[in-house]
C-alpha cells in the first residue's frame, strides 16, 4: 500500500546536509571550549605532582643527611675508642655532645668483641620493645666491616618506631667491638622536616609491610590526590617516606575568563536553538507522523487479529493484513466498500443486514459470533469485537472492529461435544448392563402371563371343536389380558431402547412429570429388586423446562440408582426412595432423597470429579456426567445431607420462560 506521507527522496537528503556544517562548527567550538579548561587543569595537576616529588626528594635527602651526620659522629667516637679508650668522664661528655647534636638519638651502647656492654648513654628501651632485634644485622656489619641498620621495630605497639645502627670497630684488622645507636623515627621526622612543609603535606614513614612507623601531619590528613613514595637509602633497613598533599584536585573553572567564555557559548547555543525552533517543530511533526505510520504498519503486520474500521455510513476505511487473509481478499477490493460485503455468507445475510442497520442507527453489538465467507467459498467462524472510533477532538468518526478466527475453537467444542455424547452413551449402556438381570426378571412376568392367557384361549377353542359351547366373554377377557401384558412388555423394551439409543442433544419443551413417568418402569424395576419403597411426590402445575429429555432421564436414573444402592444395608423400614419437585419464578428443582449411609466429608470434596468412585466396579463417571448434563442446560446439581439420615441430590433448571430469555 502506497504511503501518502512519504516525502521526496531529494528533500529527505537535503535536510541533514543543510544542518551538518553548523552542527559540526558548534560541536568543534564546544570541544575546544571544554578542552582548554581541562588541559589547564591537567597542567596544574602535573605541576603540583612534580613539585611534590621534588619536595619529597628534598625531605628524603634531609633525613639522610641527619642520619649521615650521626653516623660520622659515631665513626669518630669509634676511632677514638680503638686507638685509646677515653676515661669515663671524657666518654660521657662525648655522648652528651652527640645527643645534643642529634635529638633523634635514643641510646648509644659501646660493645666489646663478645657483645658485652662496656659503656652506654641514653634511656633504656621500655619492655614493649623487642630485645636482640639486630643480632643478624650486627653479624652482617662485622662481616662486611661497614655500618648497617636494622629493620624498624616497635611500630605495632603504642610506642614510636625505632631503628638501630651497628658500627663495627676493628684494631689492626681484628674485630674489637661495635657501637650501637638507636634512633627515634618520630623525633627524626619532627626535627628534620620544616613546619611549613608539614603544613602542606602529611608525611609518613613505612616499613617493608607498609606499617606506619612515624607520621607528621600539621596541616591535617592528606587527600590522596597528590602522593609520592621515596625509599630512604639506608643499608640494611627498608624504610619508605610517603608524602600526601593536603591540597585537592584543581577545579575545572579556575578563573573568571573561562567562566565568561562558557557563558558566551551558552548564549550562542541558545541563539542557535531559537533559530532552529520553527524548523524543529516542522521536523518533529513530520518525524512523529512517520513514526506513527511505521508503528502502525509494524503492529498491523504482526497481529494475528483482524482489524477493520468503518465510517458512520458503514464504508470500510481500513483493514489490516490479518483481516485480508481471513476473508481471502486484497485491500483494494475492501477499502471504500459499502454493504453488502463480498465476504458475507449467503445463509447469514439477514443477520448481517440487521447489524448494519444498527451501525447506521449509531448502535452496535459489542461482541458477537458470526460467519465469514472466503473468496474460495470456505466458511470461517469468527468472533467480532466492536467499539466506537473517536478522533483527536473526541468526535466519533466510525467503528473499529477486532475479528478473531475461532475455527480451531469451534472444532475443539465439537470434539468435546462428541466425546461427551460418547461418555453419556457409555454411561447409559453401563446402567442398562447393571439392571439387565432385573429387566429379564421383569419381562418374565408379562411373558408368563401372556403364555397362560393364550393357553387358556386355546383350551376354550379346543372345547368348541368338541361341541362344547364357547363363552365369548371368557375368551375376550383372556385375550384382553394377554394384550395388556404384551403392551407392558413392549413398554419396558421401548423405555430401554429409548434410553440406550444414541441421539443428538435436542432441546425442547419438556414436562418434568412426563420425564419421571418415562423412566418410572425402570426405577420401579430397581426398587423391587432391592426391596425399596418408591414415593413420587410431584406438585400440580409444575412448569415445563427447555431441555433434552434423554439427558434428564439419564440424570434422574443415575441419581435414583445411587440412592437405591446406598440403602442396601439399611433396615427394611428405612428403605424409602423419594422423588420430589418444587418451583419458583425462575427455576424448577427436582430432588432425589434416600435414607442410606450418607456421604463422608472427604468423599464429598471429590464427589463430582471424573473417574472418582467409591464402588469397586464403578467407573466414576456417573455424577460427573450428571453435573455436566445439568450445567449444559444452564442449571446446577448439588447435594446435602438428609436430616433423617442419607443424602438429598437436587438439580435445578431454568423455567422455560427464563430459558427463552437467555437465548
Amino acid at each position: 500500500m502506497k504511503n501518502p506521507f512519504r516525502l521526496p527522496r531529494r528533500a529527505n537528503l537535503s535536510r541533514p546536509l543543510r544542518w551538518l556544517v553548523p552542527v559540526l562548527l558548534v560541536l568543534l567550538f564546544l570541544a575546544v571550549l571544554f578542552w582548554l579548561p581541562w588541559q589547564a587543569r591537567q597542567m596544574e595537576a602535573n605541576e603540583r605532582q612534580e613539585q611534590l616529588i621534588a619536595d619529597t626528594l628534598w625531605v628524603e635527602q634531609t633525613l639522610r643527611f641527619e642520619l649521615a651526620r650521626s653516623e660520622e659522629a659515631l665513626a669518630m667516637l669509634g676511632a677514638d675508642l680503638v686507638a685509646k679508650r677515653p676515661v669515663p668522664e671524657v666518654l660521657h661528655a662525648r655522648f652528651v655532645q652527640m645527643f645534643k647534636n642529634g635529638p633523634e638519638l635514643r641510646r648509644v651502647l659501646s660493645l666489646d668483641a663478645d657483645g658485652k656492654v662496656q659503656a652506654q648513654h641514653g634511656a633504656d628501651l621500655p619492655a614493649a620493645y623487642p630485645q636482640a632485634v639486630g643480632t643478624e644485622t650486627h653479624e652482617m656489619a662485622r662481616l662486611t666491616r661497614a655500618g648497617r641498620y636494622t629493620d624498624p621495630y616497635g611500630a605495632k605497639t603504642n610506642a614510636p618506631g625505632l631503628v638501630d645502627y651497628y658500627l663495627p670497630l676493628f684494631q689492626n684488622g681484628r674485630y674489637a667491638g661495635s657501637l650501637l645507636a638507636t634512633y627515634d623515627l618520630k623525633v627524626l621526622l619532627d626535627e628534620a622536616v620544616p613546619w611549613w612543609f608539614a603544613q602542606d603535606n602529611a608525611l609518613t614513614l613505612l616499613d617493608r609491610n607498609d606499617t606506619p612507623l612515624a607520621a607528621r601531619a600539621a596541616g591535617g590528613r592528606g587527600r590522596g590526590v597528590y602522593t609520592h613514595r621515596r625509599a630512604l637509602d639506608l643499608p640494611g633497613a627498608s624504610i619508605v617516606l610517603v608524602t600526601d598533599s593536603v591540597k585537592g584536585a584543581p577545579r575545572l573553572l579556575p578563573n573568571l575568563l573561562v567562566g565568561s567564555v562558557i557563558v558566551l557559548a551558552l548564549g550562542l547555543l541558545w541563539s542557535l536553538l531559537a533559530l532552529w525552533r520553527h524548523i524543529s517543530r516542522t521536523l518533529a511533526a513530520e518525524a512523529a507522523l512517520r513514526q506513527q505510520m511505521a508503528f502502525r504498519t509494524a503492529m498491523e503486520n504482526s497481529l494475528m487479529t483482524g482489524l477493520r474500521a468503518r465510517d458512520l455510513e458503514g464504508r470500510v476505511t481500513y483493514v489490516n493484513k490479518a483481516f485480508c487473509e481471513m476473508v481471502g481478499l486484497p485491500p483494494e477490493e475492501l477499502l471504500g466498500k459499502k454493504p453488502p460485503m463480498p465476504y458475507w455468507a449467503p445463509e447469514a445475510m439477514g443477520e448481517y443486514e440487521e447489524r448494519f442497520a444498527g451501525v447506521l442507527a449509531g448502535t452496535i453489538t459489542p461482541q458477537f459470533e458470526s460467519v465469514f465467507q472466503r473468496s474460495n467459498g470456505v466458511r470461517v467462524p469468527v468472533l467480532v469485537f466492536e467499539a466506537p472510533l473517536v478522533d483527536s477532538r473526541g468526535n466519533q468518526t466510525g467503528w473499529m472492529s477486532s475479528i478473531l478466527d475461532i475455527t480451531d475453537r469451534k472444532k475443539a467444542e465439537e470434539l468435546n461435544r462428541q466425546q461427551q455424547e460418547k461418555l453419556e452413551a457409555g454411561a447409559r449402556l453401563a446402567t442398562m448392563g447393571e439392571i439387565s438381570s432385573m429387566l429379564a426378571h421383569e419381562l418374565n412376568q408379562p411373558l408368563a402371563a401372556i403364555s397362560s392367557y393364550t393357553a387358556g384361549a386355546l383350551n376354550v377353542l379346543e372345547r368348541a371343536d368338541k361341541g362344547v359351547p364357547v363363552e365369548p366373554q371368557l375368551l375376550r377377557r383372556a385375550l384382553e389380558q394377554a394384550r395388556q401384558q404384551a403392551q407392558r412388555a413392549g413398554q419396558i423394551i421401548k423405555s430401554v431402547h429409548e434410553f440406550v439409543k444414541k441421539s443428538e442433544p435436542k432441546r425442547e419443551t419438556v414436562a418434568v412429570d412426563s420425564v419421571v413417568d418415562g423412566i418410572r418402569a425402570l426405577i420401579e424395576l430397581q426398587t423391587r429388586q432391592s426391596y425399596v419403597s418408591l414415593q413420587i411426590l410431584l406438585p400440580l402445575g409444575l412448569p415445563p423446562v427447555l431441555a433434552d429429555r434423554l439427558m434428564l432421564e439419564q440424570v434422574l436414573l443415575n441419581l435414583t440408582r445411587n440412592g437405591i444402592e446406598s440403602m442396601i444395608d439399611a433396615s427394611p423400614e428405612r428403605r424409602i426412595l423419594r422423588i420430589t419437585a418444587s418451583f419458583d419464578a425462575a427455576q424448577v428443582s427436582v430432588s432425589v432423597i434416600d435414607h442410606g449411609h450418607g456421604i463422608p466429608q472427604e468423599v464429598a470434596e471429590r464427589l463430582f470429579s471424573p473417574f472418582f468412585s467409591t464402588k469397586a466396579e464403578g467407573m466414576g463417571m456417573g455424577l460427573s456426567i450428571c453435573r455436566t448434563a445439568i450445567e449444559f442446560h444452564g442449571g446446577t446439581l448439588t447435594h446435602a445431607p438428609n436430616p433423617g439420615g442419607g443424602t438429598i441430590f437436587t438439580f435445578s433448571l431454568p423455567r422455560q420462560e427464563a430459558s427463552v430469555e437467555l437465548q
